[in-house]
């Protein structure tokens, strides 16, 4: 089943739903996450992508959660076209299991500190919003700052299962947002549903896909599914924008790396690694010098 994230509305309620496992294993296989790190980055992508869905084409968010947990900083890029990108500080963190049995993300991304959302909507600032942190888990952290920051009453949920070997097995999410129009008696059915039903990993772990999730929030409900789009791990890197970022290092700093005779940059989204030898940095150089 590829990745894809599903919208659609019953009465009253919109919700997006998406399965995320193939772009969770991409980024565990560019960044060699551990299972924690794994949790952590799967559901804050999997959130930027619900997040993003409701953007214009063009335009662009970022999520970071800054808990001051081992894992440090966790962040995520997505866009309404369905690409996702992201990296956490320390990958290689190791936690025993939580109480319940789980991987302890709130321990990993700790809750001394803030969730920062800022939305790229091509006006000339971008806007952000911060939020401080709940539990560090990630879904209830957005649903809070969906409710504090954005005044949008929302339900999160987030799910990222990670077997013993690393490899992602079910990954992927939604957000709930009432309308205007929808009523006290469909907020009460739903709140019953959310209290039966099994959890995002664990329904795309058993084959369901966003439709599926979806059915299942909206048990009882008249669904009426709008759009679909296809998700990936994208980053939008490359030799050309590196050689533009080394070209604005100071010119002491260039004929350093030219000194050198070799530079290599590695991208902290993607952990692609661009190369750059003696001629190459020499020609930034010229064009430094001559720009």
């Amino acid at each position: 089943m590829k990745d894809h994230l599903v919208k659609a509305t019953a009465d009253g309620v919109r919700i997006y739903a998406a399965v995320t496992t193939d772009l969770v294993n991409e980024a565990i296989r560019r960044h060699d996450c551990y299972p924690v790190a794994a949790a952590a980055l799967g559901r804050t992508m999997t959130g930027a992508l619900l997040m993003a869905a409701n953007l214009k084409n063009e335009e662009a968010l970022t999520i970071r959660f800054d808990g001051h947990g081992p894992l440090g900083k966790v962040t995520a890029d997505a866009t309404p076209e369905g690409y996702v990108r992201g990296y956490v500080d320390e990958p290689h963190v190791n936690l025993p299991l939580n109480s319940k049995g789980k991987i302890d993300v709130g321990g990993g991304v700790g809750t001394n500190g803030l969730v920062t959302v800022t939305r790229f909507t091509g006006l000339r600032n971008p806007i952000t919003g911060s939020t401080e942190l709940t539990d560090g888990e990630i879904a209830d952290d957005l649903t809070k700052y969906l409710f504090v920051s954005e005044q949008t009453p929302s339900s999160v949920g987030l799910g990222v299962l990670v077997n013993p070997d690393f490899q992602c097995i079910g990954a992927g999410g939604f957000i709930l947002q009432p309308m205007p129009d929808a009523t006290d008696e469909t907020i009460d059915h739903l709140e019953a549903n959310l209290r039966e039903i099994h959890s995002v990993s664990h329904m795309v772990e058993h084959g369901y896909d966003a439709k599926g999730i979806i059915a299942e929030v909206f048990k009882g409900f008249d669904i009426d599914y709008l759009t679909t789009t296809d998700l990936a791990f994208r980053c939008h890197c490359s030799k050309e924008h590196i050689s533009r970022a080394l070209i604005s290092l100071k010119p002491s700093d260039l004929q350093s790396l030219i000194d050198d005779g070799h530079a290599e940059v590695v991208c902290k989204f993607c952990n692609e690694k661009y190369q750059f030898n003696k001629k190459d940095l020499e020609a930034l150089f010229e064009e430094q010098q001559h720009g």
